[in-house]
């Protein structure tokens, strides 16, 4: 090329560098104010229930913390049996829903061909998209009778010596809420997974097979290293997504302040206590007492959130290095 061809061809590029880019301010200024709208919605969120709460904070002291009587009619409020029946609920929801999704993220993405995954992903997060107080119709008139008849009435004759499953076996209980919240948080961990097994790089995979190592050993070796920390992310996602589901679990677990280790018996959750008392709350320190529920609630709902984006985070940006150092 001529020089004089070369410098009309660096004429746009120049003409580009002196050209007042007035959408660029604009823009940034956009979604920074986007993200300090976010941002302005949380803490503003926080400091309003905080501020509701404040009476019942004063009143009933850090003892509202372990406190097992909830007596609105005498003004005793004690916490413990909703904190314990969330722990209880959530904890065990995210045990099986761990189990099942992080097998189902494996076989979407690796075992399934193209045609089957394809499928099968889009129903998995299907399930996300059904509102809860759909699984809890279905809990109570369809899974709380088969439980009944065919879970709990087994397991009590012949384990009922454990102190998990004394009891009766009515079909309201702790078991059902476990069960429904282990299909409202499946979708979560089984999609979180699935993007995060697919984004190992396809390197260590072929390093694996080219060893010799059997598809087991390769996702063992290859595979499970890389994607450890965003699995539990995965699964902290899920986590929160448990303690804070409401309708659902208030339709099936049976609503009683109680505190016990079997799965028989019937319990309470922090969220379902302020859905079906905060309209019967007719004194102030009541009300406050339930808003210091939800605060407790928040809190705990935001750190975990926290906890799973930063191990998220951790694994893309370690995926990010690698490749770059590759």
């Amino acid at each position: 090329m001529s020089a004089p061809a070369a410098e009309y061809g660096r004429v746009p590029a120049l003409l580009a560098q002196h050209r007042p880019r007035h959408g660029e301010p604009a823009f940034r200024a956009l979604v920074i104010l986007a993200s300090l709208t976010v941002l302005a919605v949380i803490a503003g969120l926080v400091v309003v229930i905080a501020r509701e709460s404040l009476r019942g904070i004063a009143y009933n002291g850090p003892a509202f913390l372990w406190g097992t009587t909830w007596d609105p009619v005498h003004s005793v409020f004690g916490a413990l049996p909703f904190i314990y029946g969330t722990i209880l609920t959530s904890v065990s929801a995210l045990v099986l829903a761990m189990l099942i999704g992080v097998g189902v993220a494996l076989f979407l993405a690796e075992l399934a061909p193209r045609w089957l995954a394809g499928p099968v992903g889009f129903m998995v997060e299907m399930l996300a998209a059904i509102p809860s107080v759909v699984y809890g119709l279905w809990g109570i008139f369809v899974l709380a009778p088969w439980i009944r008849d065919y879970v709990e009435v087994p397991l009590h004759d012949t384990l009922g010596f454990l102190p998990f499953f004394t009891g009766n076996p009515i079909g309201i209980g702790n078991l059902e809420a476990v069960v429904v919240l282990t299909i409202m948080v499946l979708p979560t961990v089984a999609a979180v997974s699935r993007d995060v097994v697919a984004a190992v790089p396809l390197s260590q995979r072929e390093a694996a097979l080219a060893l010799g190592a059997t598809r087991w050993e390769t996702i063992r070796l290859g595979v499970f290293p890389y994607a450890r920390s965003g699995i539990i992310g995965a699964g902290i996602l899920g986590l929160a997504r448990g303690i804070g589901e409401t309708m659902a679990v208030t339709m099936v677990i049976g609503n009683a302040p109680t505190i016990s280790l079997s799965l028989f018996s019937q319990g309470y959750t922090m969220a379902s206590v302020i859905a079906n008392e905060f309209t019967e709350a007719t004194t102030d320190l009541y009300r406050s007492s339930l808003i210091e529920i939800g605060l407790l609630l928040l809190i705990v709902t935001l750190l975990i959130n926290a906890a799973a984006r930063l191990l998220v985070w951790r694994v893309a940006y370690g995926a990010s290095a690698r490749n770059v150092l590759a």
